[in-house]
């Protein structure tokens, strides 16, 4: 969609050319939501991809994504063998349900920034325990958690003028194991609940809840759960208002899912413990 309303596009090529942010502005990653419909608000684009950074790294401290990271470019990221976890990030990538367009443009930080239920990037990192490394307007730098970044639907921890950087997932996350449930109303269908479970070899235990609520919910637990000790956590932690409602699935049946789901997730964990 054309944006009739834009009157000026920076591409800054280092962040000493970023602008003093202004009303109207907006930041252009992949653009996929932001040429999607009208941004009659909308007045000057700042170009991230100008600032040419490298899309992943990988260290033995773990994987940092930039946020210009495009969803085809992690999909095609090959990590360290015993990196277990690395199965999670293509079945996050394909729970992104678009053509190859879509994922040569989409990127892991615009995912977050939009901070859509649904969005599968927000899953993948909110399980993996990811850091959120934003830019500071006065030239400075925080970090937050992503299930801190990401706030509720299309509300996220950015300030005016602050700018995601990247993304790190330490090496110790990428080392557990993991179990990964989704489902939607239709084949094709936006996420309706995705929930992700992984273990360490310690036995510690942790439950993502995505896309059935309104921000992503992260339960931690020293050992596997049994089934009622899992409910009660979910019920405890999800009040009823946090629940998602819209066409892509009524509360009731996200509720219902997701319990469903992380109990399949507990056994999925439990039996690979056994076995």
């Amino acid at each position: 969609m054309d944006l009739n309303t834009i009157d000026t596009i920076l591409r800054p090529n280092a962040r000493a050319d970023l602008p003093d942010w202004q009303d109207g502005d907006a930041c252009l990653a992949g653009g996929t939501w932001l040429f999607s419909e009208p941004q009659p608000t909308t007045r000057r684009l700042v170009d991230l991809a100008s600032l040419g950074w490298s899309p992943h790294a990988v260290d033995p401290d773990g994987l940092t994504l930039a946020a210009t990271c495009t969803i085809a470019q992690l999909d095609r990221l090959e990590l360290p063998s015993n990196w277990i976890a690395a199965p999670l990030v293509g079945q996050c990538c394909r729970a992104l349900l678009g053509s190859f367009k879509i994922w040569n443009v989409a990127t892991v930080g615009g995912n977050l920034c939009m901070a859509l239920p649904a969005g599968p990037m927000t899953a993948l990192t909110a399980a993996l325990e990811a850091t959120c490394v934003i830019w500071a307007s006065d030239g400075g730098e925080r970090r937050l958690p992503v299930t801190e970044f990401v706030l509720g639907p299309q509300r996220n921890a950015l300030r005016p003028g602050e700018i995601l950087r990247s993304v790190i997932i330490p090496a110790a996350a990428l080392t557990r194991r993991t179990a990964f449930r989704r489902i939607s109303l239709s084949p094709n269908g936006r996420s309706g609940a995705l929930l992700i479970g992984t273990r360490e070899s310690d036995g510690a235990f942790a439950l993502t809840v995505t896309a059935s609520i309104r921000k992503p919910l992260r339960l931690a637990f020293a050992g596997l759960p049994d089934r009622r000790e899992l409910a009660r956590a979910l019920d405890a932690a999800i009040p009823d208002d946090l629940w998602y409602d819209d066409v892509h699935g009524k509360p009731e049946w996200r509720a219902h899912m997701t319990r469903h789901l992380a109990e399949e997730i507990r056994d999925a964990l439990a039996d690979e413990a056994a076995a």
